[in-house]
């Protein structure tokens, strides 16, 4: 049985109580983030909350449910998204899929669990500093 098929119980709690919930705090709290992006067909406006990790001009997420999920497809198919942390929205681009089974770019803990959970998969972006309109993004997204 792979992570997904692990995880797939928990996915209804977590996009319907927990998403709920935590979507009113995260972009504020330190750890989090909340990602301003829109659905590749449909248009809609989506706010997703995340666990961030900072790695000097970049973000990498941990993909609990692999990279086959609808948000992942909607980010890499834009080229970017918003990003809402610590109260500063920033615009994240230039999305990179990659595998990592020793989890090195987590924190000790982080990776402690996500080895237990057996996630190999990481969605990496960078900072756009360059772009005037910083926030056009996450502004596309609200």
């Amino acid at each position: 049985m792979g992570p997904r098929t692990r995880l797939q119980f928990l996915r209804p709690f977590t996009v319907n109580v927990f998403n709920r919930i935590s979507r009113l705090i995260a972009g504020w709290l330190p750890g989090f983030g909340l990602l301003l992006y829109r659905g590749r067909t449909s248009g809609k406006a989506y706010r997703t909350p995340m666990n961030v990790f900072r790695q000097g001009d970049e973000f990498v997420f941990a993909l609990t449910y692999g990279a086959d999920v609808q948000w992942v497809k909607n980010i890499l198919a834009a080229g970017e998204c918003g990003l809402r942390t610590r109260g500063r929205e920033l615009r994240l681009v230039e999305p990179r899929l990659y595998s990592d089974p020793a989890r090195r770019d987590m924190p000790f803990p982080v990776r402690q669990f996500l080895g237990l959970l057996k996630v190999t998969e990481f969605l990496r972006m960078g900072i756009d500093d360059g772009d005037a309109d910083h926030d056009h993004a996450s502004r596309q997204a609200q």
